[in-house]
């Protein structure tokens, strides 16, 4: 008697399986492995790109800047340098500049993107104010060309990938900076100049005075608000294009809450180091007007809007609510900081 009939099995339809579905099997593993590694460090990228930056001495990062150029520090050259630095800081950072990236883990991340946009703002306003104000002596006098050409280079559409890219338009408006700093600081008084004047202050100020009550009145608008219009309040013949209705309900779209809330926090931490250059620079003109103090309760306020963040996302609940509301929190610094900058324009404006 056979061994197969010994057992009782029959073996006629057994059927040795391929030795390719093993191979496919192990394939399908090693992507699935290889996805799970991409996943990951996807993940890693995006917590590490979305650090923020530390603050930095102004004018210990001036006085290097010189050094390494072989330049002196001369009035509007911390102001300038300090221009040229957020500009690189936008460059240079973990993942470079992220607010025109096509790809992960760059087109997943919104909150330093909105961030960077933030610092983009600033750094437009204090160009503009470089070119109009602080480097010409009077409306007539001709305009610096380096500075013309570094407004329309940080003017450029802040999302733009193909060429030329936001990165490239950037880079030359930080080279063009680095040109006016070049002959600021030297010999030739025909060459560079910065005017620290009070009205070429005040100028700016109306400027951050603008951004920053807008930003307050969004960053509260994430709760909902029925808002009376005071559009032509003040004056009895004003007019406008079209009319208008007496109360609106402003709201800012759940999704871009987040978003403000980080352009709030990428412009205040812009605008600490553009303030802080110009203390140094206009120190004589805000000693004149008694308003050294007042300039730096506004950067103290500035200040507060970077406390760390201990919550994985941003709350948006109510004013009085249960849960806290990031938002209220920012716009309340940036109104506070917002109210002394009010003051301090006035101060400049007395004679």
């Amino acid at each position: 008697m056979s061994e197969s009939t010994i057992s009782g099995a029959d073996t006629s339809s057994y059927v040795v399986p391929p030795a390719g579905g093993k191979a496919r099997r192990w394939w399908l593993r090693g992507i699935g492995a290889l996805l799970l590694a991409l996943a990951v460090l996807i993940v890693v990228l995006m917590y590490w790109w979305s650090d923020e930056p530390v603050a930095v001495d102004v004018r210990k990062q001036a006085q290097a800047r010189a050094q390494e150029r072989g330049e002196q520090l001369v009035p509007g050259y911390i102001t300038t340098a300090t221009a040229s630095h957020l500009g690189e800081f936008l460059l240079d950072k973990p993942g470079g500049y992220l607010a025109n990236d096509i790809a992960p883990p760059g087109v997943l991340m919104d909150n330093m993107p909105a961030f960077e946009f933030g610092v983009v703002l600033q750094l437009r306003d204090l160009a503009l104010a470089l070119r109009n104000d602080f480097s010409r002596s009077q409306s007539q006098s001709v305009e610096d060309p380096d500075l013309r050409e570094a407004l329309n280079m940080f003017s450029s559409e802040h999302r733009k990938w193909i060429f030329p890219s936001t990165e490239s338009r950037f880079r030359e408006g930080v080279q063009r900076l680095d040109g006016y700093l070049g002959r600021l600081s030297d010999d030739n008084d025909q060459d560079g100049q910065f005017y620290a004047r009070a009205d070429n202050l005040e100028a700016y100020l109306g400027l951050v005075e603008k951004r920053l009550g807008s930003l307050s009145q969004r960053l509260s608008a994430s709760i909902g608000q029925e808002r009376i219009n005071t559009d032509l309040a003040g004056d009895a013949n004003a007019q406008q294009s079209t009319p208008s209705a007496g109360a609106r309900e402003v709201r800012t779209p759940w999704l871009q809450i987040d978003n403000v809330f980080y352009e709030a926090r990428g412009t205040t931490y812009a605008l600490i180091h553009i303030l802080k250059a110009i203390e140094h620079d206009f120190r004589p003109v805000l000693e004149d007007k008694n308003a050294v103090i007042s300039l730096r309760q506004i950067i103290r306020e500035l200040e507060e809007s970077q406390a760390p963040i201990y919550s994985p996302i941003i709350l948006n609940g109510g004013g009085y609510g249960f849960f806290a509301n990031h938002s209220l929190v920012m716009a309340n610094y940036i109104s506070r900081a917002n109210a002394a900058l009010i003051d301090l324009r006035k101060l400049l404006e007395r004679g």
